[in-house]
Parts: structure tokens; C-alpha cells; sequence
């Protein structure tokens, strides 16, 4: 078994919890009730300030701040955490909050990439494989689900939903939920089609990518609304997975979705 390495200079919460062949730089701050799984690199500088959890073989970037309290003016000290899920990186300078009463957590899931300056804030909830790109800023209580990609600059009303698959272009400002399988970009955000590349890269076949386009251009093409465009949809298309899962999206949608 590797040996851990802290760098001297390190300051380290005697109740935090440091798995094996962990690295840990100089002038990184591990608070209390943390834990740091197996193969973990905190670089220096980078702070887990309070109940932060990492799975094996995290990645923090220098200057990450993870763990901090919620920017809520509801909080009222509850003990609260971050989880990050295993082989996901976080860059430098990005920032993660800890949750509040709403839901106890602000969670990360498994091999997502969070690149420079990105701000998650309290009780958001990502899946697993997401990318989001420099500067990405997400409002307390997001959702984003697996493989999402959202590109540089892009910020994220709160309850806002993120379908999984889809991906939002540079610059967005994102107001209403984004469905499973879709691009979006704009300010305000707007649909532009399926995801074709992500989806083939994914390794969907070639039947449920034609049979979604048939889903997009009925939900959001059609001169339907979107009450009529749903029960056409499950009497006319395919009852594939996916496109069951994207009506459902659509039905499900608290805040609206984008068009």
C-alpha cells in the first residue's frame, strides 16, 4: 500500500478522516468532519472547510474552496455536507457549497470534470460524467443530470433541471429547464435540435436518435401546446426509453421548459 504524503505545511482537522496513497499540498486546509478516500490529490492551497467527502481518486485543483456554508440567507448553521463522487476532477479556484435544510447535501457524482472558477451552490445535485466548463455558475438547488455538458460562462437559475445528455453552448443564461437529449444556447437560452454528436459518441443507435428528432419536432416544433403535444407523443412515437424519458421530463417540469 502507497504511502499518504501531506506536505508539512498542511493543516489537517485531527477528526478528518485520510485514506491511503492520499496527496495533500503545501498550505491546503482539511476541516473537520471530512473525509478523504484512497488515491485523493488536494493541491495546494485548496480548502475542504467543513463535512466534505471525497471518493477515491479526486482530484481538487489549487485554490477549490469545497465545503463552505451555503450563500442562504435561510441557513441556520444545520450540519450540512459535500459529496464528491469517485475520479472526478475539480480545477482550480472552483467553489462548492455545503447544502441546507432543503435537502441536507450538495452532492457530485462519479468521473465528472469541473473546470477553473466553477460555483455549485447549495443542495445542487450532479450526476455522474457531467462537464461543466470554465466559469460555470449554478443557483442554489440545481439539478443536472449524467453526461450534461455546459459550456464556459454559462449560469444556472435556481431549480433549474439539466436533462441528461444535453448540452448547453457558451454564455448561456439557462432560466427554465433543459430537456433530456437536446442543445441549448442563447441568452435567453434556446433549443437547437438534438444532440446528435453527443448521442452518437455515447453510442445510441442510429433508430432512438431518429425516433427522439420525431419526439423534438412534435414537443417543440409542432404548433401544438405542449399538453396536446404530449399525448400525441405517447399515441404516435415509439415507446422507447428515451423518448419515454423526455415526454416525462417535459410533463414533469416544475419551472417550464426552454423552447
Amino acid at each position: 500500500m502507497s504511502a499518504t504524503r501531506i506536505h508539512p505545511t498542511a493543516i489537517i482537522s485531527r477528526d478528518a478522516e485520510i485514506g491511503s496513497d492520499v496527496e495533500i499540498g503545501a498550505f491546503a486546509i482539511v476541516g473537520e468532519g471530512c473525509a478523504i478516500g484512497d488515491g485523493c490529490v488536494v493541491a495546494p492551497r485548496a480548502t475542504l472547510e467543513r463535512n466534505v467527502s471525497l471518493g477515491p481518486l479526486v482530484k481538487v485543483g489549487i485554490g477549490t474552496i469545497l465545503g463552505g456554508p451555503p450563500q442562504d440567507l435561510k441557513f441556520a448553521g444545520e450540519e450540512t455536507t459535500v459529496e464528491i463522487g469517485e475520479g472526478t476532477v475539480i480545477r482550480e479556484y472552483a467553489t462548492i457549497n455545503r447544502g441546507t435544510a432543503h435537502s441536507f447535501k450538495t452532492t457530485v457524482g462519479r468521473h465528472c470534470l469541473l473546470m477553473s472558477y466553477v460555483h455549485i451552490a447549495h443542495d445542487c445535485q450532479i450526476g455522474n460524467n457531467v462537464i461543466l466548463s470554465n466559469v460555470v455558475q449554478l443557483a442554489g438547488h440545481v439539478t443536472i443530470e449524467d453526461k450534461a455538458i455546459i459550456s464556459g460562462l454559462c449560469a444556472v437559475h435556481q431549480f433549474a433541471r439539466i436533462g441528461r445528455h444535453s448540452f448547453i453552448g457558451g454564455c448561456s443564461r439557462v432560466s427554465k429547464d433543459i430537456p433530456p437529449f437536446l442543445k441549448a444556447v442563447g441568452n435567453p437560452v434556446k433549443l437547437y435540435g438534438l444532440n446528435t454528436i453527443g448521442l452518437q459518441r455515447s453510442g445510441m443507435d442510429e433508430a432512438t436518435i431518429r425516433e427522439l428528432k420525431r419526439a423534438y419536432r412534435l414537443l417543440f416544433r409542432s404548433d401544438l401546446n405542449v399538453t396536446q403535444a404530449i399525448e400525441r407523443a405517447q399515441t404516435e412515437l415509439e415507446p422507447l426509453p428515451e423518448v419515454k424519458e423526455l415526454v416525462a421530463f417535459v410533463e414533469a417540469s416544475e419551472r417550464g421548459v426552454v423552447i
